[in-house]
């Protein structure tokens, strides 16, 4: 066997496209702060779901089977962590006028996809779906790793300039909180679709 590039390409755009909560994340930011003001923590989002492919790709999904209770409780830690963060965007009003260095940096972004377990689940899925059986570790990883980058760098920052948009369209509009709660919901939905229907 080999690596499904083309297929796992596919998937890898339609899981990395759809609303969870680094997407809702990176609109309530763009929303807040503006495209520009954001991109420090695109990049952090982007670059932190690398900190869980590499681990994975090199066994830690056989660490998870050694100690199921452990992983068990980091994932509901990290749902809770999300939840969280949905109240968070639920109250958010676009049109207070946040000053652009309030924004999240880098290291903010960099921590969201370790603790959402949508990418989790995502990631696990790539190596067992896509990847054969006798691929190299390293070959296997790296693909997976630059594949799912490709596709965060092209998507990532649409979501933030998605942000901007709406806020230019909807702040202080009676519309205003529905959307957010609906943003807010569409959150929780994903990570409690991966916690009780697609796994983690």
């Amino acid at each position: 066997m080999s690596i499904a590039i083309i297929p796992f390409a596919i998937f890898a755009a339609s899981q990395i496209s759809t609303p969870g909560p680094a997407n809702m994340a990176l609109l309530a930011t763009g929303a807040r702060y503006g495209f520009r003001a954001a991109l420090p923590f695109v990049a952090g989002v982007a670059l932190g779901k690398q900190l869980i492919i590499w681990p994975i790709g090199f066994g830690l999904m056989e660490l998870a089977e050694a100690a199921p209770a452990v992983f068990t409780a980091l994932k509901y830690i990290s749902a809770a962590y999300i939840v969280w963060l949905a109240w968070k965007v639920a109250n958010l009003r676009l049109g207070q006028g946040s000053p652009a260095a309030n924004a999240p940096g880098f290291m903010a972004g960099l921590i969201v996809h370790p603790l959402n377990p949508k990418a989790w689940a995502m990631i696990v899925g790539s190596f067992t779906a896509f990847v054969g059986p006798d691929i190299p570790t390293l070959t296997a990883t790296a693909t997976v790793a630059a594949v799912l980058f490709a596709c965060q760098v092209v998507v990532h920052p649409l979501w933030a300039l998605g942000g901007e948009a709406m806020a230019r369209t909807v702040a202080g509009t009676r519309s205003e909180p529905y959307l957010m709660w609906t943003l807010a919901a569409l959150t929780v939905a994903s990570v409690l679709f991966v916690l009780f229907a697609g796994g983690s």
